[in-house]
């Protein structure tokens, strides 16, 4: 039934994290340099690949957690207050059915990636918003 949909993640920790764990194709969207928050999130934790990237060896290991609810999400860092980032996230957005966001009232909107933004690009978006 998932065939098809797909999902850019914005949110962080917690409840967008979990909520994103039942969409199909997600594309989880991190913080440039320290990733997501619950990265580092432990006990437990792995160690990181033997494969990893030489440039991640001053990274702590990763949590169970981040693992846990991010499992079968593919993750990219975007500095989305940048325009080049921004781009790449309109892009992005063009070719989505979701795209699920926890930040604080109205900071998307202040940084070109609110509603109003992305249903102009993609008028058939689906726009989750998450508060506390």
């Amino acid at each position: 039934p998932l065939r098809g949909v797909r999902a850019l993640d914005l949110t962080r920790i917690l409840a967008g994290q979990t909520a994103t764990i039942l969409l199909a194709g997600v594309i989880n969207v991190e913080k440039v340099k320290h990733g997501d928050a619950t990265r580092p999130w432990s006990p437990p934790a792995a160690t990181l690949s033997e494969n990893a990237p030489k440039d991640t060896s001053h990274l702590p290991p990763e949590s169970a957690y981040f693992h846990a609810v991010n499992r079968n999400k593919r993750s990219i860092t975007v500095n989305f207050k940048k325009p080049k980032g921004l781009e790449i996230l309109h892009n992005l957005s063009q070719k989505q059915t979701y795209l699920v966001e926890n930040f604080l009232p109205g900071k998307l909107d202040s940084m070109g990636l609110g509603y109003p933004d992305c249903s102009a690009i993609n008028d058939r978006l689906i726009y989750v918003s998450i508060t506390g």
